[in-house]
């Protein structure tokens, strides 16, 4: 079968891969599309370290071609988005309904594939730039069968990572201003969230002048374009009358970026943090007592805090209900092989999300 690997130089099309045949709490999946974040983009510029090879991907949705003997929930044909969460369901955490906090769903390194017959490693435990690929019963979940699958592959990462910031780990009330940095597919995700949770100024921000059409789309009401000569922190207070926003969302991965989205708070306000950046990344700049002093605070997040399996249904309603933009993600389809077209255009910012097909 195809699909894209990353051999430690490069990532391209091989043809000759091969997974491993189903476990019984496991389902193998026919993909039909997978969204291309930058996550994928950070194993191969080294921002995130992977061994390699590794078969890419990880928002993807598909349909169950097969089942394991002991999976009840699922049937062959059903169609399924598919979670980075492998949680193991019986700790104290997942117990607790916490499953972003099981620490067996942190750093897995399994080769359920081969390439070129030798053993490849799955990436964020679900590998969706595969025509085929094997997971965990827990980590497919399925949807009604008129979404199409195009927009509901983007619910596995940008949407529930996104959303879920705004939804789960924060607390955005009625009338509270909020910043969001990085207009990506995780940014417009927060955008449209925080709208649902009816906030006042939802401000964004982002170096591209392209980006402030397609936010304003999702929700934002406001548009900063930072760079050299605009100050982020200042335009931001301008826009809220001198004290800032409730709540900031850094979406970019990077310590200037999360800097400047603590120092935009009013007081009482809260930064969360979701973009991801290099392993060995520290904050500085920030004063301890602009947070202690007046009740200012950063929180990181996890995969938008979620619980998948309530989460996934929830924003499917969403969508059908006419509340979720999952459709307008979608900048462009293209072909496995045009990965590297794909990867071109997000380097351009032309994308809200740009989507493989199989």
């Amino acid at each position: 079968m195809r699909a894209i690997v990353f051999d430690g130089e490069k990532a391209a099309v091989e043809t000759d891969v091969e997974v491993r045949a189903t476990a019984p709490t496991e389902v193998r999946v026919r993909m039909v599309a997978a969204g291309v974040c930058h996550s994928d983009l950070s194993v191969i510029d080294g921002t995130i370290p992977f061994p390699p090879p590794v078969v890419m991907g990880h928002e993807g949705a598909g349909v169950i071609e097969e089942v394991g003997s002991e999976v009840k929930n699922l049937e062959v044909g059903d169609h399924v988005v598919l979670t980075t969460l492998a949680y193991c369901g019986s700790c104290r955490e997942c117990d607790t309904g916490n499953p972003t906090w099981c620490r067996g769903s942190f750093g897995q390194l399994n080769q359920p594939f081969t390439v070129n017959g030798d053993p490849a490693y799955q990436f964020a435990a679900n590998s969706a730039f595969a025509e085929v690929t094997v997971v965990s019963s827990r980590q497919a979940i399925k949807i009604d069968k008129s979404v199409p699958l195009t927009s509901a592959c983007l619910i596995g990462c940008g949407v529930i990572t996104g959303a879920g910031a705004a939804l789960n780990r924060a607390n955005i009330r009625h009338g509270q201003n909020v910043a969001v940095f990085g207009v990506g597919g995780i940014g417009l995700n927060v955008i449209q969230a925080a709208k649902l949770c009816d906030a006042g100024r939802i401000i964004a921000v982002d170096t591209l002048p392209q980006k402030e059409e397609l936010a304003r789309t999702f929700g934002a009401t406001d548009f900063v374009q930072a760079g050299p000569d605009i100050n982020a922190v200042k335009a931001i207070r301008q826009m809220t009358g001198g004290g800032g926003v409730d709540w900031s969302f850094e979406c970019v991965g990077h310590p200037a970026v999360i800097a400047d989205a603590v120092k935009c708070l009013d007081w009482g306000g809260n930064c969360v943090i979701i973009g991801v950046p290099g392993p060995e990344a520290e904050l500085t700049g920030i004063r301890v007592n602009h947070l202690q002093q007046i009740d200012r605070g950063i929180m990181g997040c996890r995969y938008g805090s979620a619980k998948p399996h309530r989460d996934v249904p929830l924003f499917i309603q969403l969508y059908l209900d006419g509340k979720l933009k999952l459709d307008e993600l979608v900048t462009q389809t293209y072909p496995l092989e045009d990965f590297q077209k794909v990867v071109d255009d997000m380097h351009d910012g032309k994308l809200a999300r740009g989507v493989l097909t199989f």
